[in-house]
């Protein structure tokens, strides 16, 4: 078994990054792309070298090699974890950093044949479903007597800072499946005031957030909202859009248009980066907790990358988790996170 961890789409936003960092603390890492241009021009230093492969011959190449981890940050991760997941042997780990229902299912189901090969995965190591499962894990906190909670409601409220290029065809074929959800997209809209004093407004999005919070919290009357989601369109738009970007010629096409558009450098609109957890119970007892980030994209590459080195230092365990069900709420903490109760 290889000691070298593998990042699936290096060149992107996430990936060039993990693997620039994973590379910093010795370790060997293999950069995968579609470019070898590209990914040589990344520049990282260290125990480093290029595969330049399409999706089969990754796939092939990772089965053959057996790296002690995969990277995949290659989206929509519906299409990719699976394939990735069935493509890695005995003892080779896995993370993504999705942060699509579905795919998280896909890994999650995943678990005893996990756990028969000795092998780990960790679905959405990412700021989202990592950010906002601990915030809850905060509420629920020593509240363990009260039993089950009759709601949850957790908020993703990222603070991006902008970056100058293309958004990239993974990214937007995320969102384009995002907006085929109509009927869970924008509803049950909130005012939120964070800590610092910043009024959003967030909505339901149907995303890994939500399964993940009904995991820790053994309810199923769990709202998963986001500061992304456009609240203020009409309900009737979005239920027109749906089946029309469903449909697997339309999405790709969509896809590949907004892959095209350019974004631009800037800075963050807010100073924090906040997920809210409010959980209730039958006996009328409510408690709020946040999570406070620097950047989402920064704590996203830090809990990305955090993850990884742990499952190639054998610190895990087999089986198929979200990443505070395998390393607890401390693992926000490590990529940065504060957590606040109140």
């Amino acid at each position: 078994m290889s000691a070298e961890v593998w990042v699936l789409g290096a060149t992107g936003r996430v990936g060039r990054r993990v693997a620039q960092h994973v590379a910093a603390t010795g370790r060997p890492v293999v950069l995968v792309g579609r470019d070898r241009g590209r990914l040589e021009a990344l520049g990282i230093s260290g125990d480093v070298r290029v595969l330049e492969a399409d999706t089969p011959r990754a796939l092939a190449a990772i089965a053959q090699a057996g790296p002690a981890v995969v990277v995949n940050t290659v989206g929509p991760f519906l299409e990719t974890a699976g394939p990735v997941l069935d493509a890695c042997p005995p003892g080779t780990h896995y993370v993504d950093v999705g942060n699509e229902p579905d795919a998280l299912q896909e890994v999650l189901d995943r678990h005893d044949a996990l756990v028969a090969t000795g092998r780990t995965a960790v679905g959405c190591a990412g700021f989202g479903v990592l950010g906002t499962q601990a915030a809850l894990g905060a509420a629920l906190a020593g509240q363990e007597a009260r039993g089950v909670p009759s709601r949850v409601r957790i908020d993703a409220i990222a603070a991006l800072a902008g970056e100058e290029g293309r958004l990239g065809e993974a990214l937007a074929r995320t969102i384009v499946r995002g907006f085929s959800a109509a009927a869970a997209l924008g509803r049950e809209p909130e005012r939120v005031r964070t800590p610092d004093g910043d009024s959003v407004v967030t909505g339901t999005l149907p995303s890994g957030e939500l399964l993940a919070a009904a995991r820790l919290s053994r309810t199923d009357n769990v709202t998963a909202a986001s500061v992304f989601v456009p609240t203020g369109v009409p309900a009737g738009v979005l239920r027109a859009l749906a089946p029309v970007l469903a449909t697997r010629p339309v999405a790709r096409v969509a896809g590949r248009a907004l892959a095209r558009v350019r974004t631009k450098a800037g800075p963050r609109p807010r100073a924090h980066t906040w997920a809210r957890a409010r959980v209730e119970w039958p006996d009328g007892t409510t408690r709020t907790a946040w999570l406070r980030a620097e950047e989402a994209m920064d704590f996203t590459v830090a809990a990305a990358t955090e993850v990884t080195l742990r499952l190639a230092a054998g610190d895990g365990r087999p089986g198929a988790f979200t990443p505070v069900e395998l390393f607890g709420t401390g693992l926000a903490e490590a990529a940065g996170a504060v957590l606040i109760n109140g």
